[in-house]
């Protein structure tokens, strides 16, 4: 198994210097690029894994349980750590004790900011994404001009293999930037859909959280865990006859 794979690592690594030998230095600021592009998309992969994005069920229990009157349990619910339920914990802990409107501006703040956060790689996908092309027709252009430098100076005696051997190395450039820039645009607009999927999921759970804000007056304050009787609470209870 080992020596398989020492072989196999050993090829890899031929072809890639053979690969650079015959695209020269476009190529390998291409390669480079490519593994730019394999390193940023398992960082992502991972980013994504450790903030729960996507994972929404404990979330939306929790604000169920809120809409409900169960404080205690909404608190304990969201008590993961996915993005989601940070959220929605952040979301009931101010509302609790601030006002709805000025809860919600401040969860829809924290929010925007974690999103912005997880959202920081994918511009460098993106980038590479557009500059690989034009790296790869970069080089055939360089490709083409020495291509054609050599058959002038062949003279009289023009052997078409020469132009042919030529254009070929030249449009190598253009594949390999290709090669890079697909999987990179791919990548990068997969990760920005699943960054709007988990936004447009927090703004229907606080949409859920503030749409009712009576339900909070209502619940006793008690039952928060932390959370003394707030002013708000307690003229909700004077104004009872």
């Amino acid at each position: 198994m080992d020596t398989a794979a020492d072989t196999a690592g050993t090829l890899s690594l031929e072809g890639a210097l053979a690969l650079i030998d015959r695209g020269g230095p476009v190529v390998a600021i291409l390669l480079v690029l490519s593994v730019i592009v394999v390193a940023v998309t398992l960082a992502k992969i991972y980013q994504l894994h450790h903030a729960g994005v996507g994972r929404h069920r404990r979330a939306t229990l929790a604000v169920r349980q809120w809409r409900e009157g169960n404080t205690a349990a909404a608190f304990q619910t969201a008590s993961d750590d996915s993005l989601a339920s940070e959220t929605v914990a952040r979301a009931m802990d101010l509302v609790a004790d601030n006002d709805a409107e000025l809860a919600r501006e401040q969860v829809e703040s924290f929010a925007a900011t974690r999103l912005h956060a997880l959202g920081r790689l994918t511009g460098l996908l993106d980038t590479i994404a557009q500059v690989a092309p034009l790296l790869g027709l970069f080089g055939t252009v360089l490709g083409m001009i020495e291509a054609f430098q050599a058959l002038e100076g062949a003279g009289a005696a023009v052997d078409p293999s020469i132009l042919a051997g030529g254009i070929w190395v030249a449009l190598l450039t253009t594949a390999v930037g290709l090669a890079v820039a697909m999987p990179a645009s791919v990548l990068a607009s997969w990760f920005d859909g699943r960054l709007e999927n988990e936004r447009v999921a927090l703004d229907a759970l606080l949409t859920d959280i503030f749409a009712a804000p009576e339900l909070v007056e209502l619940v006793p304050e008690t039952a928060v865990p932390g959370h003394p009787a707030t002013p708000r609470a307690a003229a909700t209870a004077t104004a009872v006859p």
